[in-house]
């Protein structure tokens, strides 16, 4: 158990890095880049946050909110790909490793509420 809590930490520090790449090359929308910045990082910031819980509700909470900055996560990728910022290649391929991360995160909320 620990070791997939280990590789869902290491996917959303690649997750949050190659965003962070992607935007370094996007010019303007720097509203919408900013917003993308801050929910993609904000996924593994919370997971991370989770590992520090104070009670097995606060753990929930954590991964709740990872999986819904993962879920702004896509929509902002989405607006920028119909704003041709980001290519059909790129924007496949980044929010493949998005779906994976939130279906890990989806079975591990999933895991802990049945664990109560």
């Amino acid at each position: 158990m620990q070791e997939n809590k280990n590789v869902l930490r290491e996917e959303t520090i690649e997750f949050a890095i190659e965003i962070s790449d992607i935007c370094d090359s996007i010019m303007g929308c720097s509203v919408y880049v900013n917003q993308l910045l801050r929910c993609s990082s904000s996924v593994g910031a919370n997971l991370h946050e989770a590992k520090y819980a104070q009670s097995r509700a606060d753990f929930i909470n954590k991964l709740e909110i990872a999986l819904k900055e993962c879920f702004e996560s896509e929509y902002w990728l989405e607006l920028l790909l119909r704003k041709h910022k980001i290519d059909d290649v790129t924007y496949k391929k980044v929010m493949s490793k998005c779906g994976t991360i939130r279906r890990k995160l989806i079975a591990s909320i999933t895991t802990a509420k049945n664990n109560v």
